[in-house]
Parts: C-alpha cells; sequence; structure tokens
C-alpha cells in the first residue's frame, strides 16, 4: 500500500521518477539507493550539527527526493522484495533520527531557545509514532487504510511534509521552531488517528488469532 502526502505528489516524486529511468539501465539497485539515502541524511545531520544550516537544509529536501527513488526504481527494474522493503522502512527511521539531531544540536549551539533537546525529542519521538502507528494500521486494518480517512484532517504531519517544515527551518536557521512545528503537527496526526480508530466500527473487531 502507498500513499502520497501533497510534498511527494507534487515535489517529490515529479524528481524522483526522471531519476528512477535514468537509473534503469545502470547496475545501481534499489538497497544501494536507500543505502545512499541514509548517508546523505547522516552528512545533512553533521552540516546541521556544524552550523551548515543551509547546505543542511538544501540536503533534508535532497534526502526527501531521492527517498522516492528507490522504490520507483525496484518497480521499474522488477527488483522489488519484502527485504527491500524492510530495509527502506528501518532506515527511513535512522535517517528522522539524524536529521532531528542534527537540527536540536544546532538549535543548541546557534539559536537561544529554552531546552531544544527536550524539544528535539518530542519531533522525533511523535515522527517515530506517526509512521509506526500508520505501518500497523496498514498491517491490522488495510481496509481501513485504503478508505484514505486517516489522513484527511491531519494528515499533514506525514514524512514528505515533515521533512519539507525541517528543511525550510534550517534554511531559515530557524531549527527550533521546525522542531517543535514537526512534534504538534505529528502529535495530532496520532490524536487525529487514535480518535478516529476509537469510534470506528472496523477497528472495534477483536484481533485476529493466530
Amino acid at each position: 500500500m502507498s500513499y502520497d502526502g501533497l510534498v511527494s505528489r507534487y515535489l517529490n516524486r515529479p524528481l524522483s521518477r526522471p531519476a528512477a529511468r535514468a537509473l534503469r539501465r545502470t547496475p545501481v539497485t534499489p538497497n544501494q539507493v536507500t543505502a545512499f539515502t541514509l548517508l546523505l541524511a547522516v552528512a545533512a545531520g553533521a552540516m546541521l550539527a556544524a552550523g551548515w544550516n543551509i547546505a543542511g537544509g538544501i540536503a533534508i529536501q535532497a534526502v526527501s527526493v531521492i527517498d522516492g527513488v528507490d522504490g520507483e526504481l525496484a518497480r521499474l527494474k522488477n527488483a522489488a522484495t519484502r527485504f527491500g522493503a524492510i530495509f527502506d522502512a528501518v532506515t527511513d527511521r535512522y535517517a528522522d533520527a539524524a536529521l532531528i539531531a542534527g537540527m536540536t544540536v544546532y538549535a543548541a549551539r546557534f539559536e537561544d531557545w529554552p531546552r531544544p533537546e527536550f524539544v528535539g525529542m518530542l519531533a522525533l519521538g511523535a515522527s517515530l509514532i506517526v509512521s509506526y502507528s500508520r505501518a500497523r494500521i496498514e498491517a491490522d486494518l488495510p481496509h481501513v487504510a485504503r478508505q484514505g480517512n486517516l489522513d484527511r484532517i491531519f494528515g499533514l504531519a506525514s514524512r514528505d511534509v515533515r521533512s519539507l517544515l525541517l528543511a525550510i527551518g534550517a534554511v531559515l536557521g530557524q531549527c527550533y521552531l521546525a522542531l517543535a512545528l514537526v512534534a504538534a503537527l505529528a502529535g495530532l496526526t496520532i490524536a487525529w488517528r487514535l480518535a478516529y480508530l476509537r469510534f470506528s466500527p472496523a477497528a472495534s473487531a477483536p484481533p485476529s488469532q493466530g
């Protein structure tokens, strides 16, 4: 099941699809693209921690665009595997951690806000739970996920949107505010999903056994 947020649909995909087509006839594999994306995220986090906020912000958005290349390339090469999907999901979480850590260090070193480490922890925790909640819903309630209702109201904290907000905040030198905004939007997304499922008949059925 694949869902594109607004940023992916109108900004990232128009760039990642041509890139995947360009790589189709090369020896580059989808898993290699996934690994490169993680390395770029780590580099972006290091740039931010060092104070290179503009370069780091541009790199954050580059990570977001390239993150869509591996899946597109896997489809074009007919090379999609379950391992590749899991590898991509795991490295995405590490990439999120690297970017948010870099922005938290930047906020602590170069901005005058209270407790930036606390805001960074909130942003990271909420971001991870948004991804985790979606994975659980897709696994346990695929028919609910297919309806698309879960993202109609507070779906603004999808990963592509979070990445763009972080990128803009980094370029503007406002990492603290970007982290706080991501934490707030992700928290609202989690609350909306839980509230929606609490009163959804499809989610009230007992889990299947074994």
